[in-house]
């Protein structure tokens, strides 16, 4: 049986998209970046974290297999996670403005007897923002419990200049590296 640690919608709505059959485990795991730890190794972690708390939550079921996935946006080596508040978000949105970004996105599978992981690093160029144009994207109230301050399948996919990665990475699952993952845990992809 597969299982998703995660809150995200985006994540539930992106399985749902490719067919696989799977529970929601509500986990909670800290996201905070320790002070030495590079970009893809914080969501390395923050993944794998959500994975294996979510299976110690099944760990009476030896068939358990658990998906867990973070997604962050990272900008000259600065990690932007979710807002705080509209700020916060405004700030996010100004840095991002005419500049390219990377967002990594990891997931890991776990079960009794194994753990693996699958990595997708997009770059994606933004337009100039206008102050309005942020404003206007913050009163959708998008930005809020999103990598970043944006969604690419939202508002904000009218700031994308150029992608180049995975569209589904920057929402926050990389379908392609996730069913490659799933076939390996026996998963019917």
């Amino acid at each position: 049986m597969l299982y998703l640690a995660s809150r995200s919608p985006r994540r539930r709505q992106l399985l749902e998209q490719i067919g696989v059959r799977f529970e929601v485990l509500d986990v909670d795991v800290p996201e905070v970046r320790a002070a030495e730890e590079s970009a893809e190794d914080y969501v390395d972690r923050v993944a794998r974290d959500k994975a294996r708390a979510g299976l110690a939550l099944r760990g009476h079921d030896a068939a358990a297999v658990v998906l867990g996935a973070d997604t962050e946006v990272v900008l000259d080596g600065r990690v932007f996670g979710k807002p705080r508040d509209a700020d916060d978000a405004t700030a996010m949105l100004r840095a991002l403005s005419g500049r390219t970004h990377r967002v990594v996105s990891v997931a890991w599978c776990v079960a009794k007897d194994r753990e693996r992981s699958a990595r997708s690093v997009s770059e994606v160029r933004f337009a100039e923002l206008s102050a309005g144009g942020i404003e206007r994207c913050i009163a959708t109230g998008e930005p809020f419990g999103k990598a970043g301050g944006y969604a690419i399948q939202g508002h904000a996919g009218m700031f994308i200049e150029h992608l180049s990665g995975s569209y589904s990475g920057v929402m926050g699952l990389p379908l392609h590296e996730t069913a490659r993952l799933l076939r390996e845990f026996g998963m019917a992809v």
